[in-house]
């Protein structure tokens, strides 16, 4: 992994969906759109547009202001139909897990393939907004966030387990995407960016310094056999290897496959 700062790494809670976001931002989804006749904008227009801020420019530049001169109003507009920043955020992440949802018609039935679709729709979403990862706040789920999290547990609804241990594995496979893509990002392996050099010449120098010193032994190994040079290609052709996530995705649910049989043998 790289020297990114890890403090900006995804908030567990977050990935507990419904189960354990923070109230604060609630009332923008239990309060009824503003006016009786059609607003200016709607929530779908003000996400929407944020979202076009974040992607072009970061999430650290989406604010008020901002948001207002891309829509064209005055920043006191805006809180006529977002009150806090907090609501703002919670908005633009129920848009966002929209794009989790796979249409009925598209999702398998069986549990294993069910996952890996969600899982692959999670991923593609993270990499067409990668600053999501930057956000560590936690808004109230939206109607989107709650239906991500109800196909999830409706792909694992046939297994002969207990509503946590669904859970679990539901949990298991959100955890395994943001992290996988958290490492992706922070080494720059997404889609456009550069991948790992073989020059990191002086991160290579310094682990074979270490290696060296024997107070590593399986580095010392490897270094011994295959080679510095053998063993930095093949770890870096592992790390950039695009059917790494498909693997270990597959690996993932073995385990729990096995687990569940075994269970059964009882």
């Amino acid at each position: 992994m790289s020297s990114r700062d890890r403090s900006r790494q995804p908030s567990r809670r977050r990935q507990r969906g419904a189960t354990a976001a923070t109230p604060g931002s609630l009332e923008v989804w239990t309060r009824p759109e503003p006016g009786r006749r059609r607003p200016r904008y709607t929530r779908d227009e003000l996400a929407a547009a944020a979202i076009r801020i974040a992607d072009a420019e970061g999430f650290e530049e989406l604010s008020m202001r901002r948001l207002a001169s891309e829509l064209g109003a005055g920043t006191m507009t805006l809180y006529h139909y977002v009150r806090t920043k907090d609501e703002l955020l919670a908005l633009v992440l129920d848009a966002i897990m929209a794009e989790l949802i796979v249409p009925a018609d598209e999702l398998p039935k069986g549990w294993r393939d069910a996952l890996t679709v969600i899982a692959h729709r999670s991923r593609d979403a993270l990499r067409r907004h990668p600053w999501m990862l930057d956000i560590r706040d936690d808004p109230a789920p939206g109607p989107n966030g709650v239906r991500h999290w109800d196909q999830s547990m409706q792909a694992v609804s046939s297994l002969d387990l207990s509503v946590g241990e669904r859970f679990e594995l539901v949990l298991a496979i959100d955890e395994y995407v943001f992290g996988f893509c958290t490492i992706e990002r922070a080494n720059g392996l997404l889609e456009g960016e550069r991948p790992l050099a073989p020059g990191f010449e002086d991160v290579r120098e310094y682990v074979s310094g270490l290696a060296a010193s024997g107070a590593y032994p399986a580095l010392s190994a490897m270094w011994a056999d295959p080679g510095l040079d053998e063993a930095w290609t093949q770890m870096q052709t592992a790390a950039t290897d695009p059917g790494r996530f498909d693997r270990n995705l597959a690996r993932l649910l073995d385990g729990f496959e096995a687990g569940i049989r075994r269970r059964k043998r009882r």
